[in-house]
């Protein structure tokens, strides 16, 4: 996976006061988690543009005083008017403890029921896995090629390796829906189960709605 490096300077005090001088400055507040204590640091909001504005997903290495912390992203606060970055929380990577972190969901492949009419809807653009920093997926690759008019593809139809998902089993990542164009053209939905089995053999008791 590939590494953000992000310049930093390490927090002495960590009140309301300091903290608004440190924004009113153009820097963003964060902490980073999972070490013996929580350790305070400021950085350029400029430093975040290519870890926070883009699909991809990347660790982040945290240079600070000399030393360099090897961390995920995982909390990010923003102004609710201005998009600006309030505060961010990272989360220390060690190479034997599993972390949880987001990484993009990639389709691949036509499916046989866009082809037939329908309409391909999917609900998660990201899905959030958890292993060890060795086997974090850079993204996680959904063929959809299978899958007919009705056909729901859950988190529990992927296959994974080195690694797990946080979410329901039966979470649905991408469905097959009929369109309209679909219905007035006659196109039947195929092999489709009432009951929400998927073809990736997963039938859930019941659907949870996307994050």
């Amino acid at each position: 996976m590939k590494s953000i490096t992000i310049q930093g300077t390490k927090r002495e005090s960590v009140g309301k006061k300091s903290t608004k001088a440190l924004r009113d400055a153009e820097l963003v507040p964060c902490v980073v988690y999972g070490g013996e204590a929580p350790l305070n640091f400021s950085a350029e909001e400029k430093a975040f543009k290519g870890l926070v504005y883009t699909p991809e997903a990347h660790t982040v290495s945290i240079e600070l005083n000399g030393e360099t912390i090897p961390a995920v992203l995982q909390d990010i606060q923003f102004h609710p008017i201005t998009d600006k970055i309030l505060h961010v929380d990272f989360y220390q990577l060690s190479d034997d403890k599993p972390v949880v972190m987001e990484v993009p969901v990639r389709l691949t492949g036509r499916s046989k029921g866009v082809v037939a009419g329908g309409v391909l809807r999917q609900s998660f653009r990201k899905l959030k896995v958890k292993a060890i920093p060795a086997n974090l997926p850079d993204e996680v690759v959904v063929d959809v090629t299978s899958l007919k008019i009705g056909n729901k593809l859950y988190v529990g139809g992927i296959k994974t390796e080195g690694f797990s998902f946080v979410h329901p089993d039966n979470a649905v990542v991408v469905a097959v829906k009929m369109s309209r164009n679909a219905m007035k053209g006659g196109a039947v939905a195929e092999d489709e189960d009432e009951e929400g089995a998927t073809e990736e053999g997963a039938a859930p008791a019941e659907e949870t709605a996307a994050e």
